[in-house]
Order: C-alpha cells, then structure tokens, then sequence
C-alpha cells in the first residue's frame, strides 16, 4: 500500500494463500498500474470483487502492460468463481494483449478449472499468439499434465504447431511419457517435422519411455540391447 494508507479489514472469501497488494510508489492511487479490482481479482476476494463491480468499476481496466483483472489476477491464481463473476459481467474472453491473454495464462499456470468457463464466454481454445503458440503448446511446455488433458477434452488442435513445434515436440523434447501418451491418445502426429526438419522421436531422451512410446506409436521397432 502507499506510505500513509491506512489499511482496511478485508474479506477472504476464495482466497488461497498470502494475500499479496500491489501499489506503484511513483505514481498517484488514481494512476496506480494496479488497481482495486486487480487487487480482488489476484487475492480471490469474491465479496470485494463484486462491490467493486456494483460500483461501476470496468472489469476490463487495464495496467499500462495491457494486463485486465481476468488476465493478470484470476487466471493467473487460480480463482475460478472470479474468473466467472468477470465473466458474466462482460470481461473479455480472449484478453487485450498481444503477448498473453487469459486462457494462455491459466494453462500456463495449471489452472484448468479456469478453462472451461473462458471457452464458455467466447476465448478460442487454439487462439495462436507469437512465441506462445497455442494454450495447449503453453500447458505443454509447463508440464501441466490435468491442463492438457482440459484442453483436449475441449477441443484444442493436437497437432498446431507454432515455429514449426507442434505439442508432441514440446513433449517429446521434455521426455515426458504422461504428456507424449495423452497427447498420441488424442491423435498427435509422431511423424511431423518442426522447422529444423525433426520428428519428436529426434529430440526425445534416448532410452527413456518417451522414447519407447513415440516408437511404438511410429511402428518402429526397438532395438534390443544386451
């Protein structure tokens, strides 16, 4: 808070953990990158939240970085009853930024709980941002296992690919047998090739199970070792 604030009880509904305030100490309240909403929306208080929109607040305000209470608060912590609330009250799905948005956000950060209600309310399950490539490439690439399984139950694409990387690169190079075996059971393509001309099984740890199921689902057979 800013230096001579006084600090004011508040609610806890929905909150998990420490409750964490942010203020910028060179610029005035009314300026403040981080406003009240954001506040409520980050700390999961769901009574604070709703005030806050009874009151007019905009449930799209944005900080300076383009970051709105949906984007940078709840998704990124977790608080699907926010995330709803800022939902039914118009905030919008698929974010403002041209780096992130809130569905990005949430599989990168394992929240699938999240998932469905910004799909519900219009986010693209396969929306392509530059270098993040699609929700599922970011729920990958952060090994959130619930995540990716979320987003293929919701219809995400299995073999996008974003710099020539499609899922099962992303898995295949991490040689994690739970995501290469989700994602071959929901249709990846083993025999893609990224922008280097490499198939998974190229990347893959040799040796390990990654490797053993993306040969298996190949059709290629192991070599036996004495």
């Amino acid at each position: 808070m800013s230096a001579g604030h006084k600090e004011t009880p508040r609610d806890t509904t929905c909150q998990t953990g420490p409750v964490v305030f942010f203020s910028n100490p060179l610029m005035s309240d009314v300026e403040s990158d981080w406003s009240p909403i954001h506040d409520a929306a980050f700390n999961g208080r769901v009574l604070a939240l709703k005030r806050l929109i009874a009151q007019g607040t905009c449930v799209n305000l944005n900080t300076l970085d383009q970051v709105s209470p949906l984007h940078g608060a709840s998704c990124a912590r977790g608080h699907v009853t926010c995330v709803s609330l800022l939902l039914q009250q118009g905030a919008t799905p698929l974010g403002t930024s041209q780096s992130s948005s809130p569905i990005h956000r949430a599989a990168a950060k394992g929240h699938p709980e999240c998932i469905e209600p910004l799909i519900q309310y219009g986010a693209d399950v396969d929306q392509c941002i530059d270098q993040l490539g699609s929700p599922l490439h970011a729920a990958c690439s952060n090994r959130h296992l619930s995540t990716v399984g979320k987003l293929l139950q919701l219809g995400a694409s299995v073999n996008n690919s974003v710099s020539g990387d499609s899922p099962l690169h992303i898995a295949a190079r991490l040689s994690s047998p739970e995501l290469v075996s989700v994602l071959l059971d929901h249709g990846a393509n083993c025999s893609l090739r990224n922008l280097e001309g490499k198939q998974p099984l190229d990347l893959v740890s040799p040796n390990s199970l990654a490797e053993r199921l993306l040969r298996e689902a190949g059709g290629i057979q192991l070599k036996l070792t004495k």
